[in-house]
């Protein structure tokens, strides 16, 4: 990266870049001038991210649970300086005794499964002074009472992004682990209860509020940016680890 240049005229991967956390991504790294590419399963999502990217954005419908359509996304791609992984599905809370297996092997497939294919077919084309940015949470270091499956899944991509530091450099590889952030992870949820909970995990937070996309974003680049970080989970979850 050349110094004070940034993200301008830099390639950018975001894979769950339609919504959330991952448009909020695209939407910053555009405002620096990057060139965007942003994939996901839902074609309307995708559609309509590209539109409010006004011309900056490539967008793609991709099941990134299938292994072959992410390798061939990845051979038509051609080269590229970042890849940014924020895909997730909605969050279920259970309690282990009320925990459906086959519902949490479907939470490994998109979060970890398909990051590790992302990063497999990937990372082979990422530029010189290019990195990866994987997502987690900060379940897997302060989980709670029916957090059983998140906790594995944040735990996992933690020690995937340090193991992938190692085997990839010099591509750096790290992970951004936000707390309660208010986008479409609690589309289960209603909306009343979905308020209750970000009043209830707010309240009690250092900052006095959970997170936003636009909040959590900012970790993402700021990670891409910087040169000297790898195999690092940066914590961004408004102090959610110390209560």
């Amino acid at each position: 990266m050349e110094q004070g240049n940034g993200l301008h005229n830099k390639r950018v991967v975001i894979l769950g870049g339609s919504s959330g956390i991952g448009l909020a991504v695209a939407e910053q790294a555009a405002s620096q001038g990057a060139n965007l590419v942003i994939a996901s399963s839902n074609a309307e999502r995708v559609q309509k991210a590209v539109e409010k990217l006004e011309g900056n954005a490539q967008g793609h419908t991709l099941d990134l649970t299938d292994e072959s359509a992410v390798e061939n996304f990845f051979a038509k791609l051609g080269a590229f300086d970042h890849l940014v992984f924020t895909a997730g599905d909605e969050l279920r809370l259970r309690d282990l005794a009320a925990t459906d297996l086959q519902q949490a092997r479907r939470a490994f497939e998109l979060r970890y499964w398909a990051a590790l294919a992302a990063v497999k077919y990937g990372s082979k084309s990422i530029r010189k002074g290019g990195s990866i940015v994987l997502t987690t949470g900060v379940a897997g270091q302060r989980p709670h009472k029916g957090w059983v499956v998140a906790a594995s899944v944040c735990g996992t991509i933690e020690a995937l992004t340090r193991a992938l530091a190692l085997e990839l450099a010099p591509i750096r590889v790290n992970a951004v682990a936000p707390g309660v952030v208010r986008t479409n992870l609690w589309q289960n949820m209603t909306a009343a209860e979905r308020e209750r909970l970000y009043e209830s995990v707010g309240g009690n937070l250092p900052v006095g509020r959970v997170g936003e996309a636009h909040d959590i974003a900012q970790a993402y680049l700021f990670l891409m940016q910087e040169e000297f970080s790898t195999g690092q989970t940066l914590v961004v979850d408004g102090g959610t680890v110390l209560v």
